[in-house]
């Protein structure tokens, strides 16, 4: 399996010349959806969801298939049955992969701010992205893809979700409000000068890729 990513939180997982995308939102150059299979969405916050790139994908491509929440999918009207709207405990296979989605919920921002539905993506049993929130999946999970900058979120909630959910590494995504120095810092509390947190973790620049075995 081949992980690469695509700025801010959308990253594709390639396996078998199958290409599985997930939220290519409006900071995701939309080259990051050529030939893509099936794409996933958390949720439909901006920087997870672009309704005009997607509906342009499906377009060119009338084999794409999306799943996402119901009320992404909402949003997708007349893609008709080519758009499937999923929740928690729901199980499918997306482009040959096996997909599980866990979680409910955005992460909380603010008592005065209503939260919003937000689905986590568990792919091949093994690489999780939890979209806008710190979900803990009752499944084990080997890469993480780690939200690393958010307004709902320090770097010690950062250290204690990583230890919780015990990843053998963790990738970090939805870092494109960090400049180089909040880059650092936060790679220097979540590596290996920091306290600690039980895995490996690492940042992809824009565009570069990794095998993850």
């Amino acid at each position: 399996m081949q992980l690469t990513k695509f700025g801010h939180a959308c990253v594709r997982v390639e396996r078998d010349g199958r290409r599985l995308v997930v939220d290519p939102g409006g900071l995701t150059d939309p080259r990051a959806l050529d030939g893509a299979d099936a794409v996933l969405v958390t949720h439909e916050h901006f920087d997870h969801f672009s309704e005009e790139t997607l509906r342009r994908a499906a377009e060119h491509n009338p084999d794409l298939r999306i799943w996402t929440n119901s009320a992404v999918a909402a949003r997708l009207d007349g893609l008709g049955t080519r758009v499937t709207a999923v929740g928690e405990g729901s199980a499918f296979d997306a482009a040959g992969f096996d997909v599980q989605v866990h979680g409910t919920w955005h992460a909380a921002l603010h008592p005065d701010i209503p939260r919003i539905p937000n689905v986590g993506f568990l792919v091949d049993g093994t690489l999780f992205h939890p979209g806008d929130a710190l979900t803990v999946p009752a499944a084990p999970v080997g890469t993480l893809l780690l939200p690393v900058h958010a307004p709902w979120s320090t770097v010690g909630h950062l250290i204690d979700y990583v230890r919780e959910v015990a990843p053998r590494d963790a990738y970090a995504v939805h870092d494109g409000a960090l400049n180089d120095i909040g880059t650092a810092m936060v790679g220097g509390f979540l590596g290996d000068q920091g306290p600690g947190i039980g895995a490996r973790y690492h940042r992809l620049t824009p565009g570069e890729s990794v095998d993850l075995g």
